[in-house]
């Protein structure tokens, strides 16, 4: 079993090649096995619903540590792929085919987008006291909702395969108003960092600006509308990812 090839790697696991059709998602070292068992019982429930995504298989354990053995999608991501040929409009327009598609289906038992946005506002150390608790009072004052929300839906977590798109990573999944899925996928796609280096920062804002923009208007979806939900996931983002 020692020629799995590690095709991947992230900030709790690692991917390897495992049997045909096939990859394993190897956790690190001390990560819970309850949080494990949670993202299995999660990816067998999204098993059953209807837009493209890697399917859940098993549990498995391999050299001491735990892992989930996960359908093997091949292709390049929409974040390389906008980055490689700079087309705003192609990137939008799968990005707006593919959302409504996760956000239609309601699953019981998910976690509130306000546990999520709270844990997050909660953590920020970057947050005076007061800041954190006008966070806070703005969370409290959002709308609850059923929807599933994807919570990380961004060009870095789809892949382009066979000219189809396939959503990745459903670590944040959650209930909330789809509004609030929207909104958390425009923060991301204009404000998040690239993985590498570019020569132009400003420049790059300005694309961000351009593909979130051309996101929204897709789904016909204004600033206005999401302008609630900002403010609270910009606070909740300083403590998920403080080193932005």
């Amino acid at each position: 079993m020692t020629d799995h090839k590690i095709i991947g790697t992230g900030r709790t696991a690692e991917v390897y090649a495992w049997e045909a059709g096939k990859v394993l998602k190897l956790f690190i070292p001390g990560y819970p096995q309850s949080a494990v068992e949670k993202e299995f019982r999660l990816g067998q429930l999204l098993n059953t619903l209807n837009f493209p995504k890697p399917k859940a298989y098993e549990i498995v354990s391999w050299q001491n540590r735990s892992g989930i053995v996960y359908e093997h999608i091949t292709g390049e991501s929409l974040l390389a792929w906008v980055l490689r040929t700079m087309d705003v409009e192609g990137c939008a327009t799968r990005l707006a085919a593919l959302h409504p598609l996760i956000m239609q289906n309601q699953l019981e038992g998910l976690p509130s987008y306000k546990e999520f946005l709270r844990w997050g506002v909660e953590k920020a150390t970057a947050l005076s006291k007061t800041e954190r608790e006008e966070a806070l009072q703005q969370l409290k004052n959002l709308p609850e909702g059923n929807q599933l929300c994807h919570g990380d839906f961004h060009p870095g977590n789809i892949l382009i395969h066979e000219d189809k798109s396939v959503v990745l990573d459903f670590m944040n999944v959650c209930k909330g108003p789809v509004l609030y899925d929207i909104a958390r996928t425009v923060f991301l796609i204009q404000y998040s960092q690239v993985p590498e280096p570019v020569p132009d920062p400003e420049a790059l804002k300005a694309f961000q600006k351009a593909l979130a923009d051309a996101y929204l208007q897709k789904l016909q979806v204004s600033r206005d509308q999401l302008q609630p939900y900002f403010a609270v996931i910009a606070a909740a983002r300083k403590g998920e990812a403080p080193e932005e």
